[in-house]
C-alpha cells in the first residue's frame, strides 16, 4: 500500500468514527470566529471536536507526523494523536505541567524546569514529570492521589500528558492507524480528564461539569 493510500485510509477512520459519534470532523481544524471561546488543536489534521468519550468534551487531531513514501507517493502520517480539553478549574491549581513517558525517549533536565518526584516507584520509573521553574511542585504532588498515580501506571501504550495555556492535553503514541487505536487513545484521554476532575472535586475544589464549554463550542458557564 502507498502512503498516500495510508493517509486516505486514516482520513477516512477517523471521518467515520466522526460521523457514527455527532462529532464534528475537519480535514484541517480551523479556528473559532471572533468573540468566539477559543479552539482547540487549531490546524491540526483530521480534527475531531465535541463529546469525544462518554463525559469528555474536546478536541483530538494527528500529531507527529513524519513523511514517508518513495518519490512519486510521498504522505505525511501520524505517529501519535492529540487530545485537548480546556481546563481553566486545573490550570488554577497548577498552571502548567508535563509527564511524559520515559519510554523509547532519553530526558535530560532543563533548567527552566523543576522535575517532581511522587511517592510512586512506579510512576517514578514510568514517568518524567515536570512543572517550570516559577513554579511550586508541591501543588503537582499534592494533586496526584496515590490513587490516581496507580492508575496513570496501568495506562498501556505509550503516552504524555500536561497542561498548558489552560488546556490539559493528552498524547497517544500510534501503535497502528486502526479505529481501535484512535478508539483507544480517546477513550484513555477521557479517562484522564474524568480522573483529574475526580481528583479536584476529592480536594473540595471547584470544577464545572462536563460539557461543550470543554470543547471550546460554548463559553464557560457562570460560577
Amino acid at each position: 500500500m502507498s502512503a498516500k493510500q495510508e493517509a486516505e485510509d486514516w482520513a477516512a477512520i477517523v471521518r467515520r468514527y466522526g460521523e457514527r459519534h455527532d462529532l464534528a470532523y475537519e480535514p484541517i481544524g480551523g479556528i473559532n470566529p471572533v468573540d468566539a471561546p477559543v479552539a482547540l488543536c487549531v490546524g491540526g489534521v483530521n480534527r475531531l471536536t465535541g463529546q469525544l468519550d462518554d463525559g469528555f468534551w474536546g478536541s483530538c487531531c494527528d500529531a507527529d507526523e513524519k513523511e514517508v513514501g518513495g518519490l512519486f507517493g510521498k504522505a505525511v502520517l501520524p505517529t501519535a494523536l492529540l487530545a485537548k480539553a480546556h481546563m481553566p478549574d486545573l490550570a488554577q491549581v497548577v498552571p502548567a505541567f508535563n509527564v511524559e513517558s520515559l519510554e523509547g525517549a532519553e530526558h535530560v533536565a532543563q533548567r527552566f524546569s523543576r522535575k517532581v518526584e511522587f511517592e510512586s516507584i512506579d510512576f517514578n520509573k514510568r514517568f518524567w514529570a515536570t512543572v517550570p521553574k516559577e513554579y511550586d511542585p508541591v501543588k503537582l504532588r499534592e494533586l496526584f492521589s496515590p490513587g490516581f498515580l496507580a492508575w496513570v501506571t496501568t495506562m498501556s501504550g505509550e503516552i504524555d500528558f500536561g497542561v498548558n495555556d489552560r488546556q490539559l492535553w493528552f498524547l497517544w503514541r500510534l501503535r497502528e492507524r486502526s479505529e481501535g487505536e484512535l478508539k483507544a487513545a480517546i477513550h484513555n484521554a477521557g479517562q484522564l480528564f474524568k480522573r483529574l476532575q475526580g481528583e479536584m472535586d476529592e480536594s473540595g475544589l471547584h470544577t464545572y461539569p462536563p460539557g461543550p464549554w470543554h470543547a471550546g463550542l460554548e463559553p464557560f458557564p457562570q460560577s
